[in-house]
């Protein structure tokens, strides 16, 4: 495999920003296991600092962390950081704001406003940056989010942040920041049968140049624990069809659900990284794809979340 290879799959602009559709997200960087959880194992040191290395020798430009991805002993960004400084020009590193967790790894509550700038400083500070390419609003619930979002938009204004994001939203919360600072970028859980909800918010996204970006596209229900391994048979057969992984699968009937579709698997294993780079060159045939999209939308309305 090539730098070219990741090319397969296309580019997209982040404001001003172009990255290859296919990124990295760090979620699962910082421990072996369970992401986002105390006492977690940490992973070795080298090994993690080989797969991000690697990543960027494939060709991935856009990286998605936060500062709340540690386990004990190591931190999503500080890796990024020792791994990668001084950053390449074309790389794109995005975080979220928000949540946050105590040095034991105990979540604590979302932050307010006038607390954003300190978390903004804090993913500065590890990643060793002066400024951030993009920052993600991420929330819980639906009630507003106008204040927060104003407060990043504040910190954008100041040179602090490049472009915002948004993560964990509903429609409304797009209409609502839309209307207070451009918006680059949604990112919201989203695969084959998970969240089929979420089908009409990702055209509404592509309509406004907004990129979607989902989440555990690979790991659906399992989330932070990573795949459940229990593939259907559908998409077992297109894997052997193609002589790829049921992983790569989803992955590219993630990225054929538009162009302004952009992925972030996770992994700490190289073999992974390979593997979900590579899938941005699996083309899906229609019947292919047919197939896929009636197994997702026999969740609508089951409650996969």
């Amino acid at each position: 495999m090539t730098s070219q290879t990741i090319t397969a799959a296309g580019t997209w602009k982040l404001g001003d920003r172009t990255v290859n559709r296919i990124g990295f997200g760090a979620m699962r960087l910082a421990q072996n296991g369970e992401a986002l959880v105390s006492g977690a194992v940490p992973r070795d040191r080298g090994q993690a600092v080989e797969v991000l290395r690697r990543a960027v020798d494939l060709g991935v430009n856009h990286i998605d962390t936060a500062a709340f991805y540690f386990s004990p002993l190591r931190s999503a960004n500080e890796l990024i950081n020792r791994a990668l400084a001084p950053y390449p020009e074309d790389l794109v590193i995005a975080t979220k704001v928000g949540p946050g967790r105590d040095p034991s790894g105990e979540w604590l509550p979302h932050a307010r406003p006038g607390q954003l700038r300190g978390q903004v400083e804090e993913n500065l500070r590890q990643l060793g940056r002066d400024h951030l390419d993009v920052v993600n609003l991420r929330i819980v619930g639906s009630d507003s989010i106008a204040e927060r979002f104003g407060a990043l938009a504040e910190l954008r204004q100041a040179g602090l942040v490049r472009h915002l994001g948004l993560s964990n939203v509903r429609p409304h919360h797009l209409d609502e920041a839309l209307a207070i600072a451009p918006v680059v970028c949604v990112q919201n859980m989203y695969g084959i049968g998970v969240q089929p909800e979420q089908d009409a918010f990702l055209r509404t996204c592509g309509e406004r140049g907004v990129a979607f970006v989902p989440f555990y596209s690979i790991a659906g229900t399992g989330r932070q624990a990573g795949a459940v391994g229990d593939d259907s048979a559908e998409v077992v057969e297109v894997a052997r069809a193609h002589g790829a992984s049921a992983a790569q699968v989803r992955l590219a009937w993630t990225l054929q659900r538009g162009p302004h579709v952009l992925a972030i698997p996770g992994t700490g294993d190289p073999e992974h990284l390979a593997a979900n780079v590579a899938a941005g060159a699996l083309r899906l045939t229609t019947a292919e794809l047919a197939v896929l999209d009636s197994l997702h939308t026999l969740h609508r309305g089951s409650g996969a979340s």
